[in-house]
């Protein structure tokens, strides 16, 4: 039986060590095999491990049984290949919209992009990979990322292979490790905001997996061509292979001769951080399980001090499943520069040793948080810091912004955002956005960052160049930012339908409709000017971040959703369910009486959102039973 530093403690100290007693405390759940060792305890009952705990062991570091399954005639994997694969940036799908047998087993590949990144080799590659391997488009995720959705299996080791070696990766984009690490998607060229970037690229490169298996499967055991370009920038400049095996002899670093971060069970579920600069909050930082804003040297402005640390957030849920919910992430504290990458490890460590491995649906470090609340947490982190946690820093308070249409990046060049609705970069009849992006790329050859809300923007632009790149977008049909409907400007999808095996309705492709719709019903009631932002999902799951929206759509059912209200403007607070299933041809009449309600009892430039959660659901209730639709009956 194998125990680290913070058990021990336990078990030398009992629950005192930490100030709290850890909620399901079970040792013998969670500290089987080789994950880490400091005391033998023999006469502790091992508890039989969950079925994907198990295959992480048996995979031996994430190769089996993947590489066999690659080798077969089949067109698919088994399940057990399926689970691993996810860690190496796939999904399998079927086109759940043709029927009968056999399956068009394809495979969904995404990218791994810290600070959503994309060079113009690797667009002009995934263009071409989207054309020759895939179904002919690009779906730019809520996480800035590329997903190419309808790889064969007999295709995804080209595909794989030319990403890895052009500089890019797949590797870790799902799983159960630290997911693409995101930041603001603005290119400014101010000292904060280029410590954002850089530290983005650092906790990628701190939290990658270390397993051979990615070399083994998709490159015949060779070296990539090229390194992860994020790696080569920050690897030795803050040293951060030496930094990740560092051991304080606190239980964070394991002895395993991999993977000295995550053992070979990796995480309890998969890991989600973000990195901005105070009052950005374009990029949803209180979902994430670790939010880190840069702090600048007031004395020195241009050098970093430190950073706020924020834990916990997150917004997977379940329907019917009052144990599962999205949440706000709470305030850790603030930590000086030189401790931010040993305390990431700690806090990874604390879910990795102390997160739910028994049930998967509270196995995200959001529900440790909650069950522990953030004092104790911080407690437990401490006990693996050796060190006190600051208070957090105060700071300007939070705006959002989706960085759409041209900036100034603050050196003389500009930075162009172009809307992508529900991020599906396509053409499509006279619409030819796809199209578009390669010429510009081809002439100017400009870098472009993925946004967090599933559009692009293209950086480093020269002034001189502005009116041409405005010419070339509209000659294939993209419409000026002026022209986009704010609703449709704000809004986000998932994909869902047909691709996605979890989807319960349509999502990205109904989308566009209910803009309309929602439109309609605030122009009947001479609300034409209000900016609503609403996002919608095909499911609980929460892809598209909608519990953090004014207004949500989440399905449950064929053409059914919830209704949420009540998300900040800002993104700092959850949204609450109002209705548990409205039909689809509902959707008017049921918005109807609320933006009555909201047109008549709003305060002084009160967005829907903050006076939905003013109101409260009672008295939203409560006015819609006595009000009588007048456009939609």
């Amino acid at each position: 039986m194998k125990l680290t530093a913070a058990f021990l403690l336990v078990a030398v100290m009992g629950h005192e060590a930490f100030g709290f007693t850890p909620a399901a405390f079970k040792p013998s759940a969670t500290r089987v095999g080789p994950l880490c060792s400091t005391i033998d305890d023999s006469k502790m009952k091992v508890k039989k491990l969950a079925k994907l705990e198990t295959l992480k062991i048996d995979s031996e570091s994430l190769v089996h049984p993947l590489k066999d399954e690659m080798q077969t005639e089949e067109i698919f994997v088994n399940k057990d290949a399926m689970q691993i694969l996810k860690y190496h940036g796939s999904y399998m799908q079927t086109d759940r919209e043709k029927k009968g047998k056999p399956k068009d087993y394809q495979f969904m590949l995404r990218l791994k992009q810290p600070a959503g990144e994309l060079a113009p080799d690797l667009f002009l590659l995934l263009d071409d990979l989207s054309e020759k391997h895939g179904q002919g488009d690009l779906r730019a995720t809520t996480r800035q990322c590329f997903q190419l959705h309808g790889v064969l299996k007999g295709d995804l080791k080209t595909v794989v292979s030319s990403i890895m070696n052009i500089g890019s990766s797949t590797v870790g984009a799902c799983g159960d490790v630290s997911r693409n690490v995101m930041t603001t998607p603005a290119p400014f060229t101010s000292p904060d905001y280029e410590a954002a970037r850089e530290y983005s690229k650092v906790f990628g490169h701190l939290f990658r997996p270390m397993t051979t298996a990615f070399s083994q499967i998709w490159l015949d055991g060779e070296k990539a061509a090229t390194v992860e370009t994020w790696g080569t920038e920050v690897g030795e400049k803050f040293k951060v292979d030496e930094v990740m095996k560092h051991d304080t002899g606190r239980g964070v670093v394991l002895p395993h001769p991999v993977e000295p971060l995550y053992g070979d069970r990796y995480l309890p579920r998969k890991f989600k951080i973000g990195v901005t600069v105070p009052g950005d909050n374009s990029l949803d930082i209180y979902t994430n399980d670790i939010g880190v804003v840069v702090i600048m040297d007031p004395a020195n402005p241009s050098e970093v001090l430190g950073f706020n640390v924020m834990v916990g957030g997150g917004m997977g849920r379940t329907h019917n499943k009052e144990n599962t919910f999205a949440r706000a992430a709470d305030h850790l504290g603030f930590v000086p520069k030189d401790d931010i990458m040993e305390l990431m490890k700690c806090i990874l460590a604390a879910q990795r040793d102390h997160g739910n491995r028994d049930v998967r649906a509270n196995a995200r470090m959001k529900y440790l948080v909650h069950t522990l609340g953030i004092d104790s947490f911080r407690k437990l982190v401490e006990s693996y810091f050796g060190k006190d946690v600051q208070p957090w820093r105060e700071m300007e308070p939070w705006k959002y912004a989706d960085w759409m249409g041209w900036w100034d990046q603050g050196d003389g060049r500009m930075f162009l955002g172009v809307h992508v609705d529900n991020g599906r970069v396509k053409d499509e009849g006279d619409f030819k956005l796809k199209t578009a992006l390669r010429v510009i790329t081809e002439k100017y050859k400009r870098p472009m960052v993925m946004s967090p809300t599933q559009s692009i923007l293209i950086r480093d632009i020269d002034p001189a160049d502005k009116d041409d790149i405005d010419a070339i977008l509209r000659s294939h049909g993209i419409r000026p930012i002026e022209e986009v409907d704010p609703l449709a400007r704000m809004a986000m999808a998932c994909p869902a339908l047909p691709l996605c095996g979890l989807a319960q309705t349509e999502a990205e492709r109904r989308m566009p409709s209910y803009i309309e719709r929602v439109r309609d019903v605030l122009g009947k009631l001479d609300l034409d000017e209000e900016e609503i932002l609403m996002r919608m999902t095909g499911c609980p799951n929460g892809c598209a971040r909608p519990y953090m929206a004014e207004l949500a759509f989440v399905g449950d059912g064929n053409d059914t959703y919830q209704l949420w209200f009540g998300g900040s403007p800002v993104l700092t607070r959850t949204a609450w369910p109002y209705l548990a299933k409205m039909k689809d041809v509902d959707l008017e009449r049921s918005l109807e009486p609320v933006f009555a309600m909201f047109k008549e009892q709003k305060q002084q430039f009160e967005a829907f959102g903050d006076f939905t959660h003013r109101v409260g659901a009672s008295k939203i209730e409560e006015f819609c039973k006595t009000y009588e639709n007048v456009h939609f009956v």
